[in-house]
């Protein structure tokens, strides 16, 4: 098995987002729900080379935040906003 893009990542964080009543969630409550949501690897699971005590795919969660001005990032798309510590689903950012 491959590694999970990010992209992948980015459409499970929607898909959860989607399901929640407040549309927004916390890096730290989407590292919990991913891996319930998507097969990932065990290059996936690998520890992260840059960031310790995190794994690969965890960094790609928060490298959809990191990569937002590139075209097919799901933020630079409209799909997702950044807030901060976390995601939502565009006009839920000031949600409650």
């Amino acid at each position: 098995m491959s590694r999970i893009t990010e992209s992948e990542i980015a459409d499970a964080i929607i898909e959860y987002l989607t399901e929640k009543t407040s549309g927004r969630a916390s890096i730290q409550e989407l590292v919990r729900e991913i891996p319930n949501r998507v097969n990932l690897s065990a290059e996936d699971l690998a520890p992260s080379p840059t960031r310790n005590n995190e794994a690969i795919w965890e960094q790609q969660v928060r490298n959809v935040t990191s990569h937002k001005k590139s075209p097919g990032n799901a933020i630079h798309g409209g799909r997702l906003i950044s807030t901060l510590g976390g995601f939502a689903l565009p006009g839920r950012e000031d949600a409650a």
